[in-house]
């Protein structure tokens, strides 16, 4: 749920910190810390809070974005991750975009689109549309971002088919079970023509057959 003011009164109460001061502690704690997964924490912290729109101020004023485009620059495919993923969080606000764009982080975003990680890959994705516009379509609209795009919709495809295919057989699996169960139990254990023929029919028709273009 995104915030407003009244609501972050609310939540923060008398004795609370206000989230202007909690974001400039997490900034403060990345500066400062010495070990990789202490940096990859307060990423990852300042990255959930980039999806909520009353933050923009204060991470603008903080220049939190521009330690995102620091974080996907760097050799650590954590820091990278959770850096693109603050950019693709924040970047369909305009202002934040113009940030974003202004401080030369459109080909930092593509760069991303050759990780081998796979939520970078789809963040980076997701950061260009926004950040496209007639300004910047030039700079996006490259080949290699359509091929990453082809890729992806490819991906999305085959784990659609996959899982289809999995949960046909599953339920396949179970069914065949029941039905079994529930012809033995009506009809006998004897009576095993009818029962073959039933398991025959449903086996058949139970299994869907997609065809993909």
């Amino acid at each position: 749920m995104f915030t407003n003011a009244q609501r972050q009164v609310e939540r923060t109460g008398r004795y609370g910190t206000p989230r202007d001061q909690h974001l400039q502690d997490l900034v403060t704690q990345f500066q400062e810390a010495t070990d990789e997964e202490s940096k990859e924490r307060i990423v990852a912290n300042l990255a959930n809070f980039a999806y909520d729109p009353f933050n923009y101020a204060f991470m603008r004023q903080l220049n939190i974005l521009e330690l995102f485009l620091d974080c996907i620059t760097e050799p650590n495919e954590k820091l990278i991750e959770f850096g693109i993923g603050g950019i693709c969080n924040s970047c369909a606000d305009p202002a934040n975009a113009s940030v974003i764009t202004q401080c030369g982080g459109i080909p930092l975003v593509i760069q991303c689109l050759s990780s081998p990680v796979k939520n970078t890959v789809n963040y980076a994705l997701g950061a260009l549309y926004y950040l496209c516009s007639p300004s910047t379509k030039k700079d996006i609209l490259k080949p290699e971002v359509l091929k990453a795009r082809v890729r992806l919709v490819h991906a999305i495809c085959l784990d659609y088919l996959k899982n289809l295919l999995e949960s046909s057989n599953f339920i396949y699996v179970k069914r065949n079970i029941a039905h079994g169960r529930t012809i033995m139990k009506m009809k006998g254990k004897n009576q095993k023509r009818p029962h073959a023929e039933r398991f025959a029919w449903h086996k058949r028709q139970s299994i869907p057959h997609p065809h993909v273009q």
